[in-house]
This record gives structure tokens, sequence and C-alpha cells, in this order.
């Protein structure tokens, strides 16, 4: 008898821990991230093979079936046929609902998402995606789950500057995939800057001709160790520029441009040296750079930095120049946003200008004990260019530095140096996107030390888990202003980002903890769970080819 007993004690534990081992099994089969807001695990598992029909009938849910089958076909080497009609399979359905919210059923006959939105329905396959096993095969398991979810805050975006360094077309239709594979929305696209203006302007051919193109590039961090005399540049076309928002809005992404102003222009007057003050005064080089090529006239700019040639605020011809650019871009981009820079503008060249000292006097503007003159005629300049863009049915975004001088009517401020500026905007009831350099400026490096060049050159450091635990809405904020805070954004400034590879190596997996950030309140965030979907998180930058810190 003591026998039996004792077998049965031990089949007892060994069937506690089979069910512990299988449990685990399914844990970490549910590595999603952001992580859905409920996710319910039940038995038994959904088998995908290459018989599995996705039933898809509005022309959204058809879109989603080929993206999805897309990446079936890229990871795993098959796709699916796609039917009208059906209960078993991958069944998607599109509601007519408020928000972006979605649910996914799986079970052993099929897998069903229905969304409130067809963006909805999109971010319900990407959390497929990643209930997919992360080994390539052709008979794919996918565990039985109930999942509910949707996004905390509307604006979810990543920042790509092309303007130090040009990324090309296929590189930059990658970084919208990698966008859409973490549920995020918008794509604010930097596309003119002192080193490089990367957008094709009919009107105006110089400033790809001329403008996108320099004569080398400083080695090593500012001021450089020399230069690698090295013709540099590219840009866009208007036709790729068209095919890049085609492809990023079957994403359900939209690409928010900008065109800097009236900082950063060294590329367009390079080209157009009336746009500058001074037309006949040389490209400076910022001090203890190494100089390649032609010293004299007009140059885009060889380093990093903030120059003093910026765009003349007391010419007619400068805004003449830029609403034509604007009536270029502008029909480009379906967004109703268009970013305008507006941020490290030096005013020296304004305050020995006669054009814009004869502008100040006409406006009658007067300096006061806390911004001079030329800071109030910064804010002249931006409110006339949201006129015209207003006229044009858009709305700005611009760098928190427009706050001063007062702020555009119907402006959305972009928070860059810490949350300072979201917060005063916020308070004056202007529409924030927040984006505090130190928490999501993901040209920091990720480390304290870095085997390569940095902007923070080993100095500051940007760890995952400092953007994990970020707090998109500040708690100093009322109820009514933290209405008012529409999102968050990572920056990929690209000074010391020359390549893909380097910068996938900054993104990710920076980029993960920041999709959770956004998608996830605070209180809801778990950072050492976090870390445990990490792991399988990182055997998917491999199955996609992706480079990754600490790989």
């Amino acid at each position: 008898m003591a026998h039996k007993t004792q077998t049965f004690v031990m089949r007892a534990i060994l069937c506690f821990i089979a069910c512990l081992f299988v449990f685990n099994i399914g844990a970490q089969e549910i590595s999603i991230i952001p992580q859905p807001q409920s996710v319910v695990v039940k038995d038994g598992s959904f088998t995908l093979n290459r018989s599995t029909p996705i039933v898809a009938v509005s022309k959204d849910d058809k879109n989603i079936a080929a993206l999805f089958n897309s990446y079936l076909k890229s990871y795993y080497g098959f796709s699916l046929r796609v039917v009208s009609k059906g209960t078993k399979g991958i069944v998607l359905t599109t509601r007519s609902a408020s928000g972006d919210g979605y649910s996914l059923e799986a079970d052993p006959s099929a897998i069903r998402i229905a969304g409130n939105s067809a963006a909805g329905t999109f971010y319900g396959t990407q959390s497929l995606i990643q209930l997919l096993p992360v080994e390539k095969g052709s008979t794919l398991s996918i565990p039985a789950v109930s999942i509910t979810d949707a996004p905390d805050l509307a604006y979810r975006g990543m920042m790509l500057d092309v303007g130090r360094h040009y990324f090309p077309v296929d590189f930059v239709k990658k970084y919208i995939d990698y966008i859409a594979l973490h549920k995020m929305n918008y794509f604010h696209w930097h596309l003119t800057e002192d080193q490089g203006w990367r957008i094709e302007i009919k009107k105006y051919p110089k400033l790809t001709s001329v403008g996108a193109w320099r004569n080398g590039t400083i080695i090593g961090n500012f001021p450089g160790k020399g230069n690698d005399h090295k013709k540099y540049g590219g840009f866009y076309t208007q036709a790729e520029v068209k095919d890049i928002v085609a492809y990023a809005a079957k994403r359900y992404i939209t690409v928010i441009p900008e065109i800097e102003m009236p900082g950063h222009g060294g590329g367009a007057i390079a080209a157009y040296p009336y746009l500058s003050c001074f037309p006949d005064e040389p490209t400076r080089p910022a001090k203890g750079v190494s100089w390649s090529g032609e010293v004299k006239g007009k140059q885009v700019q060889q380093a990093w930095g903030v120059y003093e040639d910026v765009f003349c605020a007391g010419k007619e011809t400068t805004f003449k120049f830029l609403e034509d650019v604007l009536n270029e871009v502008l029909p480009l981009f379906p967004s109703k946003y268009v970013h305008i820079g507006g941020d490290e503008c030096p005013k020296k060249h304004w305050e020995r200008c006669p054009n814009c000292q004869k502008r100040i006097r006409e406006l009658g503007i007067k300096g006061d004990g806390k911004h001079t003159a030329e800071h109030y005629l910064q804010s002249y300049f931006i409110q006339r260019m949201e006129k015209f863009i207003n006229s044009k049915g858009k709305n700005i975004i611009g760098w928190d530095e427009i706050l001063e001088g007062g702020l555009a009517p119907n402006a959305t401020v972009m928070s860059w140096r810490g949350e300072k500026g979201g917060i005063t905007a916020a308070r004056q009831k202007h529409q924030v996107i927040m984006t505090p350099n130190n928490y999501v400026y993901f040209d920091y490096q990720q480390s304290p030390k870095e085997d390569s060049v940095t902007i923070t050159n080993n100095r500051n450091h940007l760890p995952i888990e400092k953007v994990y635990n970020w707090k998109v809405v500040p708690d100093s904020l009322s109820t009514e202003e933290r209405k008012l805070i529409w999102g968050g954004q990572a920056n990929l400034w690209t000074e010391y980002i020359s390549n893909p590879k380097k910068a996938e190596y900054m993104l990710f997996p920076r980029m993960s903890a920041l999709s959770e950030a956004l998608w996830k309140p605070v209180q809801d965030r778990n950072f050492d769970d976090f870390k445990k979907r990490l792991e399988t998180q990182k055997k998917r930058y491999d199955l996609w080819g992706a480079n990754y810190f600490g790989k």
C-alpha cells in the first residue's frame, strides 16, 4: 500500500512539473510587444499551413491580408490564398467603431481578428505575426488565445533624419515596416538640412543638383579629426516620395514631411544664395573643422552643428521661395500636418541685416526683458508661414522653439528640449507631441561606453530601461491639459549614422521599448516582464535580418 501511495505521489509530482512546463512554453509563446491590454491563454493551438485560407471581404481587409501574406512569404517562404467567404482559417473583419482597438480570438479551428477600424484590424495582424514561431517552417503552430487591445495614445511616431545622411528608398521603406511591426502610426521625415536638401522641387532644380551634395564630411566627433574629401549626397524624386507615402499608407502610417525654416537651411542657401541675408559672404565652416573643396561662395556644410547663415526674414523673395517649395511638397503628402522646424535659428545675421531690421521697424516689433526684437521676428516668420499653410488646408508642427515670441495660433508643438516646452504649450491650449531628448533621442548611445562614434561620445547614454519607463504625459498637467498631449515619438538624428546597419543598431531594441511606452500607460508596464518578452523579440530581429544592440 505504501508503495502504491509513493507511486501515486511521484506521478502527481511529475504531472505537476509537466503542467508547469507546458504553461511556461505557452507563456514564452505569448511574447507580444507592445503588450496587449488583455491576453487569455486557452487550451490547444491553431495550425497554419499552406492550405490555410484568409477570409477578407472589404478593400481594407484584402489589403491587410496581402500585407500578412507578404510577411509570410518574406520570412517563412509561402503565402496563403485569400477568399471572400468562410469561417475557417484567418478571418479578418473591420467594424465601424471608435478608436483603433481590436480583438483576436485563436482556437484550433480559426483565428478571428476584428478591428474597430482598418488600422485596428492591421494591429491585430501584427499581434498575430508575434504569435508565429520565430523559427521558419511550412507548418506554424499558433497558441489558442483571446486578446483584446487598444492603444493608449493616438500619435505614436518615429523620425528619420535623411539630411545629415541620405538613406536609400529601400531602407526608408524598411524603416516604415519597422514602425508598422511595432503598431506605430506616424513617420516624421526630416528632409532638409545645412548638410543637404533631400527632396526634388521642380521649380528650383538647384536644390537637388547643388543643395543635395557636399564636398566632404568630417571624420569622427565634431569638429572632427579630418575630412574624408568625398562628395556625398542624394535626394528623393517626387515620384519616389509618392511611392514611399503610398507604401506607408497601406500600413496605416501617416508620413509627416519636415521642411526646416528659418534655420538649418544651408542646403537651400548653397543652391540659391539670395535666400541668405548676405548672399556675397562665403559659407563659414565651424571652428576647427577641416574643409574639403571650394571655399568661395555658398557651400553645403560638411560638419554638424548650428550655423548662423539662415533664411533672411527681411526679404519677400524668401517667403516666395518657401511658398513655392511648399506648393510642390504639400500635394505629395496627404497628411493634415507639415513640420516646419523652427529650432536652432541663430539671430546674429538678422541683427546686422538691413532688410531684417527694416522689417522689424515696419512691423513695430520691440524687444523686451524676455526676448530681443529678432526673437519676435522669428515668431512673425513662423506665423506668416502658418497662415500660408493653413490656407492650403494644412496645419503646422514645429519644434518647441516656436513658443518663443508668441505661438502661431493653430500650431502643434513638438517638445524636444526636455518636457518643459510641451508642458508650456499644453497650458496655452496647444496640441503637443512629446519627444524629449533625454528619453527618446535614439542617436544617443545605449551604454556608458560605445565602440562606434555617437553624438554623445561616451558621455550621456540612453538605456532601454529609461525609454521603457518614460512617462509620456507629464504629471504636472491638469486633466484637461493632459488631453492635449497627442502622443510621442523617438528621433533618429544621423550625424554619426551613415548606413542602414548602424541605424538599426541604434533603433533596436529601444524601438520595441518605445512602442510599449506609447501603447500602454506607465502604471500598466512592467520592465522585468518586458525583458522576458524581448528575448523572443530579438529572435524576430534575427528573422528579419535586422542589426541590433546586444546581438
